[in-house]
C-alpha cells in the first residue's frame, strides 16, 4: 500500500511540474507571439497546473488518516477546490473569447510575429504532455488511482489546443492568416467552458452527497449478493465526497451463528469491496435473515 501511496505522488508530482513548466513557456511564447491560441492553451495549462496541485493534494490527503475533527477525512476540500477551479476556467476562457471576437471584427489586423518560436514551445509542450501521460497511464495501472487516473485522462485531452495553436501559427507564418489564430482561440474557449461545466457539476454533485453512479452501485451489488455466508442485504446507500465513495449496507446472515462468525463474514465482504473498488469506505450492518426490524429501527422509519 505505502509503495502505491509513492506512485501515485510521483505521478501527482510530475504533473504539478510538467503543467508548471508549461505555464512558464507559454507565457514566454505569449509575450513573443502575441497568439491568442497561444493564451488559450496557457489558460488551459494554468488550468491543468491548479488541477494537478489539487489532485496531489488529494493524494496525500488519501494517505492520511482521519482525525477528531474529520471523522470521515479531509476529501470534500477536493470538491471545494474543483467549484473554484470551474470559476476560475469560465472566466479565463470568456476573456479569450471576447478578445478573439474583438480581433476578428476589428478593422485593424493583429500581425502576429516570432511563430517559429511560438511553435517549438508549442512542440515542446506536446511532447512533455505525452511523456506525463504515458507515465500516469502506467502508474493508474499499478495502483488503480482514480485522481491519476482522471488527471491522465485531462492531460491526453489537452493536447488538441495544442495542436491548435500550432496550426495558427504556422498559417500566419506561411500565409499571412492571423484571423486562424482568433477562431482557433474561440474554439479552444469553448472547450474550455465544456470542461469546466463537467467539473462544476461534479465538484456540485459531490457537496450535495450526491450517490455513486449506476454502474459502481450495480458493481456492489453485484459483490454482496454473491458473497458466501450472505443470504441477502438492504438499504444501500453510497454518497461521494472528492475522490471517495462512502457505501453503506445492511446484510442479511444466518442469525444461529456466533458473533464470530458474522464478524468474520462482515470483515471479509467489507475488504472484498475495497478491492474491488479501492476508493470506498464502506460501513456494514449485519441483521438476522428473517427477522422483521424492531420498530424502532432507524433505517426503517420514515
Amino acid at each position: 500500500m505505502a509503495s502505491h501511496t509513492r506512485m501515485n505522488l510521483s505521478a501527482g508530482i510530475a504533473s504539478s511540474l510538467v503543467a508548471l513548466t508549461l505555464v512558464g513557456l507559454k507565457v514566454w511564447a505569449l509575450g513573443d507571439t502575441g497568439a491568442l491560441s497561444v493564451a488559450a492553451s496557457l489558460a488551459d495549462s494554468a488550468m491543468d497546473l491548479m488541477v494537478s496541485l489539487g489532485g496531489l493534494a488529494a493524494i496525500a490527503y488519501a494517505a492520511r488518516p482521519a482525525d477528531d475533527d474529520h471523522a470521515f477525512g479531509h476529501s470534500s476540500a477536493e470538491d471545494l477546490a474543483a467549484l473554484g477551479q470551474s470559476l476560475f476556467i469560465m472566466v479565463s476562457a470568456a476573456v479569450i473569447g471576447w478578445a478573439a471576437v474583438a480581433r476578428l471584427l476589428s478593422d485593424d489586423p493583429v500581425t502576429l510575429a516570432n511563430e517559429g518560436r511560438g511553435i517549438v514551445v508549442m512542440s515542446v509542450s506536446i511532447a512533455l504532455t505525452i511523456a506525463l501521460v504515458g507515465w500516469q497511464r502506467f502508474v493508474a495501472r499499478r495502483t488503480g488511482s482514480r485522481v491519476v487516473r482522471a488527471d491522465s485522462l485531462h492531460y491526453l485531452g489537452d493536447l488538441l489546443p495544442n495542436l491548435g495553436a500550432i496550426v495558427s501559427l504556422w498559417a500566419s507564418a506561411a500565409f499571412g492568416l492571423a484571423s486562424i489564430d482568433s477562431i482557433v482561440a474561440i474554439g479552444a474557449a469553448l472547450m474550455l467552458v465544456v470542461g469546466a461545466i463537467n467539473i462544476f457539476k461534479g465538484a456540485w454533485d459531490a457537496l450535495m452527497d450526491r450517490a455513486a453512479d449506476d454502474t459502481t452501485i450495480a458493481g456492489i451489488e453485484s459483490v454482496v449478493r454473491d458473497f458466501p455466508g450472505v443470504y441477502g442485504f438492504h438499504d444501500l446507500k453510497t454518497r461521494m465526497a472528492g475522490s471517495v465513495t462512502f457505501v453503506n449496507l445492511h446484510i442479511e446472515l444466518d442469525g444461529n451463528q456466533t458473533l464470530d462468525e458474522a464478524h468474520a463474514i462482515g470483515a471479509a465482504l467489507r475488504r472484498k469491496l475495497l478491492n474491488e473498488f479501492p476508493d470506498t469506505d464502506v460501513l456494514i450492518h449485519k441483521d438476522p435473515v428473517g427477522v422483521e426490524p424492531h420498530p424502532e429501527d432507524p433505517s426503517r422509519q420514515t
